[in-house]
């Protein structure tokens, strides 16, 4: 790793920049498209052109001059940066829609994740499978199937009132990624990244912008 390579010391907006252009430089290399420039990039997928030459710059040096980047090597060499050179595995907790949903998902099962586990409470649900086949189990299971599996990533699409149990569940298993659906704060917990999405406050937001613009 070069000295500008310093993963701790790059920001979330910049990780999701970075996300971005790989989602778009996927496109580009499956179109065929073999080289390009960070304009053309840029008005192609509606990023800015400084910006992901800034952005890359924190990697050491890409492109070539009079020429722009090369599609499938600029690809590659972001999959590694960003992780994805390697499957990621995913236990999803909460069977409800939205977990059902998640883990039939493509997003969850390419591109370096897959699925290895949904669980829940409810017996209704348990021994069920998802609309493409993944089993449910009971969350009962979760203790032993964390120390068997040793998922990367924790997904909580559980019940507000279950989603810090699980959290903590799911850190002390050793689980190194929590992703929380649940519509409240699961705070920072030892030896876990945590990150919080709540559909609802989006929701809200889109709301409020809606009154404000009807006002």
């Amino acid at each position: 790793m070069s000295a500008k390579e310093r993963p701790g010391q790059v920001s979330e907006a910049t990780t999701h920049r970075l996300s971005l252009l790989l989602r778009g430089l996927r496109v580009l290399d499956a179109a065929g498209t073999a080289t390009i420039s960070s304009s053309a990039l840029a008005e192609r997928f509606d990023l800015n052109a400084a910006q992901i030459r800034k952005d890359l710059a924190l990697y050491g040096e890409f492109g070539v001059r009079g020429l722009g980047y090369r599609v499938r090597e600029l690809k590659a060499r972001l999959t590694s940066l960003m992780g994805l050179d390697r499957s990621r595995t995913v236990v999803i907790v909460g069977a409800g829609n939205l977990g059902q949903a998640l883990a039939d998902s493509r997003n969850f099962n390419g591109e370096g994740f897959r699925v290895v586990g949904l669980y829940d409470a409810d017996g209704r649900k348990i021994g069920a499978r998802s609309r493409t086949g993944v089993p449910i189990r009971d969350v009962r299971e979760l203790p032993a199937a964390l120390a068997a599996s040793r998922p990367d990533i924790g997904v909580i699409t559980a019940p507000a009132d279950a989603a810090p149990g699980l959290a903590s569940q799911l850190a002390s298993a050793g689980v190194p990624a929590i992703l929380n659906f649940a519509p409240v704060r699961v705070p920072p917990l030892l030896g876990s990244v945590v990150k919080n999405v709540d559909l609802t406050l989006f929701l809200e937001n889109l709301a409020y912008q809606l009154a404000r613009r009807g006002a």
